[in-house]
């Protein structure tokens, strides 16, 4: 398993070693030891698993939840490929604003770590991209938040040559800026504090 640390502060990218024969493939895309030596604790306890497929095009996000309670993720594409992105939007990080994208799909596996607190978004490259995700909180609809995915401040890596196809909530979502100055930002510290949580 490869370890690389992302741009954005507590995200981490995972690459698996796939095993090939005459029947296939076994790939392990979660790996628990890996983990702790790069976040230094285990894996949350799971308390959901989502399940999404797209086609190509589909932007979802930027979501986030607020913090409290907060939500960590664990994900990877089992089909298609997609590009994953992790937005800094902790008030307080010392990556705020910052930004950093992962090819994920079933050729190399890659797997992302995303801390309580931080932004996702990402755009399938092709048709029927499947996404799976693990997640430390289940789905409760007031605390989730969304930031608009074109907001230029933002200026995220979403490509030129694929024209997009973003939800009527995203498309109306805040930017940034708006959402800091609404007060729906999550600050940095709370959100250490909550990820600190998942754990006991």
């Amino acid at each position: 398993m490869r370890i690389r640390k992302l741009s954005v502060e507590g995200a981490v990218e995972f690459t698996p070693t796939a095993l090939h024969d005459d029947r296939g493939l076994f790939v392990s895309p979660f790996q628990e030891t890996p983990f702790r030596k790069a976040t230094g604790r285990p894996l949350f306890n799971v308390a959901q698993t989502n399940h999404s497929r797209s086609r190509r095009g589909v932007v979802r996000g930027v979501h986030f939840t607020a913090t409290p309670p907060g939500c960590a993720k664990y994900v990877y594409c089992a089909q298609g490929a997609a590009l994953d992105i992790v937005v800094d939007i902790r008030v307080g990080s010392p990556t705020f604003g910052n930004w950093d994208a992962v090819r994920v799909d079933p050729q190399s596996f890659r797997s992302v770590y995303f801390p309580v607190g931080v932004g996702h978004a990402f755009i399938a490259l092709e048709n029927d991209t499947v996404m799976c995700y693990m997640i430390s909180g289940e789905y409760v609809p007031e605390n989730e938040h969304a930031l608009h995915p074109l907001d230029p401040d933002l200026d995220l890596p979403l490509p030129k040559d694929i024209p997009l196809i973003i939800s009527e909530r995203d498309q109306v979502a805040l930017t940034l800026a708006e959402a800091e100055k609404q007060g729906l930002l999550p600050r940095y510290e709370r959100c250490r504090e909550a990820e600190a949580t998942l754990w006991r």
